[in-house]
């Protein structure tokens, strides 16, 4: 029995991706069939190397050559990843940047920093080229978390002018004000200051090809973030928080902000951190110190994603502190957990991409 190609797309057209809701084939996921013999090989595209359903999508793809085409074929798919963007090429500004994410929180103290390092990292780890930009102007964390408080970036020439050169480490393209000033001192800056700064670190720096632009934002909701939505059409938003009412109360202002009709940016979800304590020597353990499931709570309320819950444990503190964030170690409990993190955003990353339109800078008019 002699098989074409056709046979094969026919057979995929009855396999859907399980996010976007449409068969493979129309989606141009299907690449570079070829049969030998009673062999069938080809490509499956998928939109990001972090997808979680890869392993489903080919057995799927399996299941559906031996029913409707023969039961006697040996398939061979190999996965390869595009990651979606709704950016187009002729945007000036990180013009090799397929997504932008701002990870923001309501107030400080609910660890975004760490969990937009840690994510990052993880990100990194499938497969995928990220970049993270520490915004929080005034108290910069990267530099620490990433044990590189004695770094200083290199310049180049790029089209006759100086642009910055990332840091890179643990696959990540790294910058922060923290790079450039003394860290024994405090910014004494007004608010036209720390968004110049900003301005400098997007526009001044050769990022150069990036599937994910991670944008780790101060707490609360003020100039520097303005300044992102008015300087970049950002991809999406995340919003960490933890449990506890008090905390929760601020997330709802970053939702709102994010939400406002002049502003109008994607909220791809929430993480909530610290949701349970878990000593190491009781892995099995949890603790609701800081309340149970009000992260869940507010997601269901505010209809977004509940991307995550990161639980509280030495490890993650410790690992910051010695430069290494705890992503790093994929065997861990708390590794494990920033994987799957991961891999949630990045299906809500390419969700987003395949249903809204793109966004657009924001252009606030002052009367």
């Amino acid at each position: 029995m002699k098989i074409s190609e056709e046979q094969i797309l026919e057979a995929l057209k009855h396999v859907d991706d399980p996010d976007l809701k449409k068969d493979l084939v129309s989606l141009n996921m299907i690449r570079n069939i070829k049969i030998k013999g009673n062999i069938v090989s080809f490509d499956l595209v998928l939109t990001t190397p972090a997808c979680p359903l890869k392993g489903v999508m080919e057995k799927d793809c399996i299941d559906a050559i031996h029913k409707y085409v023969s039961e006697d074929l040996e398939v061979e798919v190999k996965m390869e990843s595009n990651v979606s963007t709704r950016r187009k090429d002729t945007e000036a500004m990180l013009k090799g940047v397929k997504n932008i994410i701002a990870v923001a929180s309501g107030k400080g103290g609910v660890g975004k920093s760490t969990v937009a390092a840690n994510l990052a990292i993880a990100l990194a780890k499938t497969g995928a080229s990220v970049g993270l930009l520490d915004a929080d102007i005034y108290g910069p964390s990267v530099p620490i978390m990433f044990d590189l408080e004695d770094a200083k970036p290199l310049g180049k020439e790029v089209d006759g002018k100086t642009k910055i050169i990332p840091i890179e480490k643990y696959g990540i393209k790294l910058l922060s004000i923290g790079f450039f000033v003394d860290p024994q001192q405090a910014l004494i800056w007004r608010g036209a200051m720390a968004t110049n700064a900003l301005n400098q670190l997007i526009n001044d720096t050769d990022w150069g090809d990036i599937d994910y632009f991670i944008v780790d934002l101060p707490p609360g909701t003020g100039d520097i973030h303005l300044t992102l939505v008015q300087t970049l059409p950002v991809t999406g938003a995340v919003i960490v928080s933890t449990p506890q009412e008090v905390a929760l109360a601020d997330a709802r202002k970053a939702f709102s902000m994010f939400a406002q009709k002049e502003i109008n940016v994607p909220i791809l979800g929430l993480i909530e951190n610290m949701s349970y304590f878990t000593p190491e020597e009781l892995p099995d353990n949890k603790y609701y110190i800081f309340g149970k499931e009000g992260g869940k709570k507010l997601a269901a309320e505010s209809n977004v994603v509940l991307l995550g819950q990161i639980p509280l444990v030495q490890g993650i503190r410790e690992s910051g502190d010695k430069g290494s964030p705890i992503a790093m170690d994929e065997k861990s409990i708390i590794g494990t957990a920033f994987m799957e993190l991961a891999q949630n955003v990045a299906q809500q990353i390419a969700i987003r991409n395949a249903s809204l339109e793109p966004t657009k800078i924001v252009e606030i008019k002052h009367t």
